[in-house]
């Protein structure tokens, strides 16, 4: 199975992709879309979604995993990635790609083993885990491919589970 791992944002949005063999996990790629603040917020979007498209359609991925909109002190910092949200669920939808969504608290545990890890403790994990040299840069494309470990972690317990 391969998955994409996505983590939204306006100005980047990071992305993984991951291939999962027998509960092993295979690095293919990652990266980040960045958007200019002084594109017009619908092109920003828009630029973003089909960008997410591209990507799964080159590694010809099975399921998209994205992080949950969280709100912080900043809502209106909230509101644009909620649309950005919107956009990549619509694109991934019109390709026939299954969504599934992740609270911080959820990726946090699945990786760690921990609901309130740390940002650090978090990376640290994904680069043990996919087997990589240092964790990987910058930290938008690190948490996309803790998106990824995610989806095979919540999926191979359903499957066990007979879900």
């Amino acid at each position: 199975m391969i998955i994409l791992g996505i983590d939204p944002g306006l100005a980047n949005t990071g992305w993984g992709v991951v291939e999962v063999i027998n509960q092993r996990y295979r690095p293919v790629s990652f990266g980040v879309i960045t958007t200019k603040t002084d594109m017009a917020l619908p092109d920003r979007i828009h630029s973003i979604a089909t960008e997410c498209g591209r990507i799964a359609s080159e590694y010809k991925i099975h399921a998209v995993s994205m992080e949950e909109v969280f709100f912080t002190k900043n809502i209106s910092s909230a509101l644009s990635v909620a649309k950005v949200i919107g956009a990549i669920c619509h694109e991934m939808r019109a390709l026939s790609f299954p969504v599934t969504m992740f609270s911080p608290p959820q990726i946090k545990t699945a990786v760690t083993g921990i609901g309130t890890a740390d940002k650090n403790q978090v990376q640290q994990m994904v680069k043990i885990l996919l087997g990589l040299s240092a964790v990987p840069k910058p930290d938008h494309a690190a948490d996309a491919l803790a998106d990824c470990i995610t989806y095979a972690v919540f999926n191979s317990t359903n499957s066990r589970l007979g879900r």
